[in-house]
């Protein structure tokens, strides 16, 4: 009975196969690379198959034909022809220190148990479509925030998160696991923004943390800065402005984009709270620089994740206000709410357009120009309750302390009554997670 060659069908099954992905070549396969090896160096047909290649392995024919020997060790990798099992008719190998062991059992089950370990690697549960529509959806989610009601946008977010480590759980390659990271920590980055704005900023740092945690096993620089603007934005209202600097300079260090323009327009802001006048008037020139280079439609994400210089002059606005200078705040707003007016409404981010237009309020209280002030306040008593968030009603307030100092005045008292009116109808507020 003839032994079967296992140096053949070992080198066979570490050679992988063309066709399949992730399986061994096969015979047949292994027939056809030899067929077209010997007509690239010989311009000669062969009609090697199967069978043939079944014949050796078995060792029915211990000694091929010179030239299907000269192929094999070509196409197999083979040092020599006793790597791939051949010898002569009477050939015997020399004593084996290993004698009395089934060497090549060992072997062979080493290279099969390898073989299953490739496999595993190989294995995903996930495909890049997965992966795309993932993130494709945490796109959309991000683009249609503030345009449609908070509380289900908040639950489908939540949904995005669990879908993405659900399927961090199974197997997949590195570059696929980065990228489900990557989508895990926007989504979360999206629920720590709602969270803030349904005014549960502390809440919110959760999910920051999380999404953090995320940003860095996708070592992803873009989700980096945006996770450090969230989590100043959170610290910011909770008046914590020492704190929201220090994650806005942090943040900086990550951000390219418009992302560098949202930390350094909102690192101005807290200088300017936090008494460092002139530290603030440089940032603020600093972040306007940001805004004249920086480009949208380079950004990884919509909708909240993005900054033009309409949004970031809320925060140069808001510090020029605290600076003690409401002219220059009239004039930043004035000329943001200009440039609002003319963008598509796929690029207008109406929160942020909303708090912009109670910096014209708050400017022109300040100034004495009651008209002006309610000609500014009506489009935002306009907003709709799912959009009335904690942030907004919070610079409502403001503007509410501000109309007291004009007792008596009718303009000021009709303002102060619609905004308690408007400020009895907020969004939920009541979170679960």
């Amino acid at each position: 009975m003839s032994e079967p060659n296992g140096r053949l069908r070992a080198a066979r099954h570490r050679t992988p196969s063309r066709r399949v992905p992730g399986e061994p070549m096969s015979r047949a396969e292994l027939a056809e690379a030899v067929n077209a090896w010997l007509w690239e160096s010989t311009g000669k047909r062969y009609d090697l198959d199967a069978r043939a290649v079944g014949r050796w392995e078995r060792g029915v024919v211990r000694w091929p034909a010179a030239h299907y020997r000269a192929a094999l060790r070509q196409v197999l990798r083979a040092p020599d022809d006793t790597a791939l099992g051949f010898a002569p008719t009477g050939w015997a190998p020399t004593a084996s220190p290993h004698a009395g062991i089934d060497l090549e059992g060992v072997v062979m089950d080493a290279a099969d148990e390898s073989a299953a370990l490739l496999a595993r690697i190989e294995a995903t549960n996930v495909g890049d479509l997965t992966v795309d529509q993932l993130h494709a959806d945490v796109r959309r989610v991000a683009a249609t925030y503030l345009s449609v009601p908070t509380m289900p946008l908040f639950a489908r977010t939540r949904a995005l998160r669990d879908r993405a480590f659900a399927l961090l759980e199974g197997r997949q390659r590195p570059a696929q696991a980065r990228e489900l990271y990557a989508a895990a920590g926007w989504s979360l980055t999206l629920l720590a923004w709602m969270t803030v704005d349904l005014g549960r900023p502390a809440v919110a740092e959760t999910h920051a943390r999380t999404a953090w945690a995320c940003a860095e096993n996708a070592d992803h620089d873009g989700l980096r800065a945006w996770v450090r603007a969230t989590q100043h934005t959170a610290a910011f209202w909770q008046d914590d402005y020492t704190r929201a600097a220090q994650f806005a300079a942090d943040g900086l260090a990550h951000a390219q984009g418009t992302a560098r323009t949202f930390l350094a327009s909102a690192y101005a802001l807290d200088l300017a709270r936090l008494g460092r006048d002139e530290q603030a008037r440089e940032a603020v020139v600093t972040a306007q620089r940001n805004a004249d280079t920086a480009d949208v439609r380079d950004d990884d994400v919509p909708g909240p994740f993005t900054c033009g210089p309409e949004r970031a002059a809320g925060f140069w606005s808001d510090a020029a206000l605290s600076l003690g200078e409401p002219a220059v705040t009239a004039e930043q707003a004035d000329r943001a709410v200009s440039r609002l007016d003319t963008l598509p409404a796929e690029r207008r981010n109406p929160g942020s357009e909303r708090m912009v237009r109670l910096q014209q309020v708050k400017a022109r209280l300040a100034l004495g120009e009651l008209d002006g002030a309610a000609d500014a306040l009506a489009p935002v008593m306009a907003t709709a309750p799912e959009h009335r968030v904690r942030p907004l009603l919070h610079r409502l307030a403001e503007v509410r302390a501000a109309t007291a100092a004009f007792p008596g005045e009718p303009i000021a008292e009709r303002m102060r009554e619609e905004i308690t009116e408007f400020a009895r109808h907020p969004v939920i507020a009541e979170l679960t997670a």
